[in-house]
């Protein structure tokens, strides 16, 4: 049976839950690893919860919050938007308790995973964000990599965020993380996108698209607008595709079995060759957009 659009495709509040503006647990998706929680706050609002199985990455959308866990406190300057360049961000074990505050109200994405090692605490400042620049041309985006396997010491999660200006497409070429091997590990994928409104406050729109393997089929063409989901179990997935006056963010949570955490993709050899084009591109001059001191890296090694 093929997987399709309706059941993957999860529009803003459709998935809400709760204190959550979006609650993606493992048992919801219907698979066995990564999750995703959105906490809205009222200016001077509160939150209290329990990790539970999983570890989180804290990640502030919008706004900044303080939390103490294990004893610690964790101040998080958060950021204005998505569009604003990183954010710092903090990681909550599994088995732990956390309060969260937030004295001017926000947004902020829980990234989850089941986790088998108990680590601490740990505050990553924005400065230690890497921020990375992929592709050239109209495949040109940006990744800020707070949460990926180099840089943030966790069991399970793998994070990141993309930026994509409008008109150009990301996830490309296709690729997927669905099999373990030495070129690729097995990885479940969230993507939550934010859209940014058009000069007037128009609101904007982009694509998303995942399709399967001869034997394990999925078809999915997604029209998504700002605050939606798409959960990717398996398959090739991308082009993300950015409409012109609107850019794309989106934040990419995964986890899988191990008990290697990597994040190693194949792409669909159909595309692959979109690659070889980049050396004789530029990277969009919009690019990067309010990154933090210092000079970004550019690759074109993953999607």
């Amino acid at each position: 049976m093929t997987t399709t659009t309706d059941a993957l495709h999860l529009s803003a509040g459709s998935a809400a839950a709760g204190p959550y503006a979006l609650e993606v647990t493992p048992e919801s998706a219907g698979w066995g690893h990564s999750g995703l929680r959105v906490l809205e706050l009222a200016p001077g609002g509160t939150h209290s919860l329990d990790t539970g199985l999983d570890e989180l990455v804290v990640v502030p959308l919008q706004g900044g919050l303080v939390l103490e866990c294990d004893g610690q406190t964790v101040v998080l300057t958060g950021r204005r938007d998505v569009f604003a360049g990183p954010t710092d961000v903090a990681y909550l074990p599994l088995g732990a308790t956390a309060d969260l505050r937030s004295d001017r109200g926000g947004r902020f994405a829980l990234c989850g995973a089941r986790a088998r090692r108990r680590l601490p605490v740990r505050h990553l400042p924005v400065a230690e964000v890497p921020v990375e620049l992929r592709g050239a041309g109209r495949c040109s985006r940006q990744v800020n990599n707070f949460g990926t396997a180099e840089v943030l010491e966790a069991d399970a999660v793998i994070a990141c965020e993309v930026i994509t200006p409008g008109g150009n497409w990301s996830s490309y070429p296709p690729h997927k993380h669905d099999e373990t091997s030495d070129v690729e590990t097995e990885l479940e994928e969230i993507y939550y996108f934010e859209v940014a409104p058009g000069p007037q406050g128009q609101p904007g729109l982009a694509y998303h698209r995942v399709y399967g393997t001869a034997d394990r089929p999925i078809d999915v063409l997604a029209e998504v607008r700002d605050r939606d989901v798409v959960l990717v179990p398996h398959g090739w997935h991308g082009p993300s595709i950015a409409a012109p006056g609107h850019d794309l963010y989106y934040l990419n949570v995964m986890a899988g079995p191990g008990p290697e955490r990597a994040w190693r993709i194949v792409d669909d050899p159909a595309h692959a060759w979109v690659r070889g084009t980049w050396a004789a591109e530029d990277v969009d001059p919009r690019l990067p957009l309010h990154s933090p001191a210092g000079t970004p890296s550019i690759g074109a090694s993953r999607p």
